[in-house]
């Protein structure tokens, strides 16, 4: 790597394939012997154990992963959702001859299970008809044990967006304290983080060639154990780059390393460690990228963070600006008496290995073990296409970019179409509609930086924060050409975009918001700016309320040109970090202003690794340089407070003014408290609605600030909004 350019990887399908593959495609990967036996296999070569529901899908984790292990040659079976209780569903396929592969699923198993309030959900949409119950806690942990269990020698591989987001030491919401790297607490042998395509096919054909998994080190996206620093590698401290205490002036995003302001003498200069003969310019920048690429950081010891929300921070944001792959170094930790390493992130995936990956054999139906039960997640994206992954936003509180990085990488329009078509010719039950063309985020496709080598050097957490960075492409001239040429396939009716959209890009090309919304809103369009308020905002990383007024100016023009009457649905956070009861009073009355009453909302849920996470636990504001002595933010932590801000969103809900009366007496609004058509709230209590609390409930609501039978349900993936 140098600082110019990122070296490419191999192609994931350029390895020779392994000698299973005589035995052709899987209609499906088996998840029982019977099917074994009926495609030919003694064994599998590898299993795959999942806490989904098996869709041969490409929105599905395991699904893919499985069939470009399938495509490598490799005989790949599926534990869907075992029993855990025991080992014995984990021996159900036999002994896999090259290791398991073990994930929670599609989601986090805790965000899963759990409301942001901590209460039990009382559905899994990733389940069959919805069945709440059929995964455990941290299933990483427990499926890894039970693999261990079953199988001592084999070598088990962690994987999927809940071991990715624990790869180091982490704050636990849950539980309220920093757990250990999840390789740890798994028992595992490597961890694959992010999107594991390139590091999945290389650990296979290795482990294939013999390799035994303890020698497969340094494979980007991975995390292993050490036993000391490997010869040859530098160890420079954090806080030799991130120093807790002094804020420092901001650090040039682009440049490889600080700026020295001591001038070296006319014999030598200093980069980092190694004295260097001053020949030339170039010569020092040349020494100085060999020696950052051969330079691990050490992260402040499991023990240290656990202690120290401050020092948590700390590594927190040291771990942030080492995402980028092109310019990451490896990161160190120490727990107790092991040393874990973190590899840099995984080169991209091109856009032909993309094409690749989408365009492999699914049957994109569920598995037939599942007969005619429902599973809520395949109903939602079986006529969807994922055209893109990634994301530049880089939003505190979302855990995309820490998973799927910041850099796009877009299937070519060909493969998209192909798979529309596949969609319109061989799906039992469409109807002509697309329900989403999109991904992590709908207009992203195709959009990178403008200089590669500006790409690389870069160090920024987020393209459009504060402002679209002037380097960043923003043309949808591309989006534009899919979405029309997408939506004149015969057989075609309508196209949806029901992935979230960043308005603050759409603005600007009008002529996107044109097409969108023109052709491809049901009536309805999602955006989400998460807050009115500039203090909460700033912590999400999240653009102004005047790019959303620009946007809906355009929506509302466009909509009214096409002759169609459309709404725009906003999405609001509760209880971020940095909120406070007044931001969320000024929310409430925007929403009412607006005319905006909320079915089901959002309140901040800490996932494990996140920025705004880091901000929950230390109590600062970690987009800046973190002491003990820089001023606290607001974080809302109790029960109490979080119901309240839940309760301004929904403002309208008479099971909320008993609550709401009292806080805006506290801050000294009664003014809003009334019968009037300005007033937030009335006066009045409807009978039943929130007063006749029983003796029980009142002692609870007294001693805990909150009541099971009022509080609103917490979190949900498809919140809806009614625009009044």
């Amino acid at each position: 790597m140098t600082s110019n350019t990122l070296t490419p990887a191999p192609s994931i399908f350029s390895y020779r394939k392994y000698w299973a593959h005589r035995f052709g495609v899987a209609p499906v990967l088996p998840m029982s012997q019977a099917e074994m036996d009926a495609l030919g296999w003694d064994s599998c070569d590898i299993i795959l154990v999942t806490g989904d529901a098996y869709i041969d899908h490409p929105s599905f984790g395991m699904a893919l992963i499985g069939r470009l292990l399938e495509a490598q040659g490799f005989r790949v079976g599926i534990i869907s959702q075992p029993d855990w209780t025991s080992a014995q569903d984990f021996t159900k396929l036999g002994r896999p001859n090259l290791f398991f592969g073990v994930t929670g699923g599609n989601m986090d198993s805790m965000v899963n299970r759990y409301t942001s309030d901590k209460k039990i959900r009382s559905n899994d949409a990733y389940t069959a008809d919805g069945a709440a119950g059929k995964r455990p806690d941290r299933a990483v942990n427990v499926y890894s044990h039970r693999c261990r269990e079953a199988y001592k020698d084999v070598p088990i591989i962690i994987g999927g967006i809940e071991a990715s987001l624990r790869r180091i030491a982490h704050y636990d919401y849950w539980s309220d304290k920093v757990r250990k790297s999840v390789l740890l607490d798994s028992k595992a042998d490597l961890l694959v983080y992010g999107n594991a395509e390139r590091q999945i096919v290389e650990i296979a054909h290795r482990l294939a060639q013999g390799e035994p998994i303890v020698e497969l080190k340094g494979i980007r996206g991975t995390v292993h154990f050490v036993k000391q620093i490997p010869e040859g590698w530098r160890v420079k401290d954090s806080t030799d780059i991130d120093k807790p205490g002094a804020i420092s002036p901001i650090q040039n995003p682009y440049q490889e390393e600080p700026t020295c302001d001591k001038k070296p003498d006319d014999s030598t200069a200093i980069a980092g460690e190694i004295a260097i003969p001053l020949t030339s310019v170039s010569s020092i920048k040349q020494l100085m990228r060999d020696s950052r690429s051969q330079t691990v950081i050490r992260l402040p010891a499991y023990d240290s963070v656990k202690e120290d929300p401050i020092l948590y921070a700390h590594a927190s944001r040291v771990m942030h600006g080492e995402t980028n792959p092109g310019n990451a170094r490896p990161l160190i930790q120490l727990h107790g008496t092991r040393e874990v390493w973190i590899n840099p992130p995984p080169i991209p995936l091109t856009m032909k290995e993309m094409d690749g990956v989408f365009g492999l054999p699914y049957s994109r139906l569920p598995h037939k073990e599942y007969g005619n039960a429902n599973v809520p997640a395949f109903e939602m994206i079986q006529h969807s296409v994922n055209i893109m992954r990634g994301c530049f936003g880089g939003c505190t509180f979302c855990s995309i970019t820490e998973h799927e990085g910041r850099i796009i990488q877009s299937r070519s329009e060909d493969s998209i179409i192909k798979e529309i078509e596949a969609i319109r010719d061989t799906s039992p039950n469409f109807t002509g509609h697309i329900s989403d063309l999109g991904g992590p985020t709908a207009n992203m496709y195709r959009l990178a930086c403008k200089d590669p080598k500006i790409e690389v050097a870069c160090r920024k957490p987020s393209c459009v924060y504060p402002g679209i960075c002037p380097n960043l492409d923003t043309n949808h001239a591309p989006l534009i050409k899919l979405y029309r040429r997408a939506r004149a396939l015969p057989g075609i009716k309508k196209i949806f975009i029901a992935s979230g959209l960043r308005y603050d890009l759409a603005v600007e090309s009008p002529e996107y918001v044109k097409e969108l919304v023109t052709h491809h809103v049901g009536g309805y369009l999602k955006i989400a700016p998460e807050h009115t308020e500039q203090g909460p905002l700033s912590k999400m990383m999240k653009p102004g309320m005047g790019t959303y007024d620009r946007f809906k100016e355009m929506f509302d023009k466009f909509s009214k040109e096409a002759g169609k009457e459309q709404y725009l649905i906003p999405y609001f956070i509760a209880a971020h970090p940095g909120t406070t009861d007044e931001d969320m009073l000024n929310l409430a009355l925007w929403l009412k202003s607006h005319g905006f009453r909320a079915d089901q909302v959002q309140a901040f849920l800490p996932s494990p690794m996140s920025i705004a996470t880091a901000m929950y636990h230390s109590g600062k504001d970690t987009l800046h340089k973190v002491s003990r002595k820089a001023a606290d933010i607001s974080i809302p932590k109790s029960i109490k407070q979080r119901r309240l801000h839940k309760a301004f969103l929904r403002y309208h809900d008479p099971k909320n003014w008993p609550l709401l009366r009292d806080a805006l007496k506290d801050m000294g609004r009664n003014d809003l408290i009334g019968n009037g058509k300005y007033h937030l709230i009335p006066s009045f209590q409807p009978k039943g609605t929130g007063e006749t609390l029983n003796k029980a409930q009142q002692f609870k609501t007294k001693f805990t600030g909150f009541d099971n039978k009022s509080a609103n349900k917490g979190f949900s993936k498809d919140k809806k909004v009614r625009n009044r």
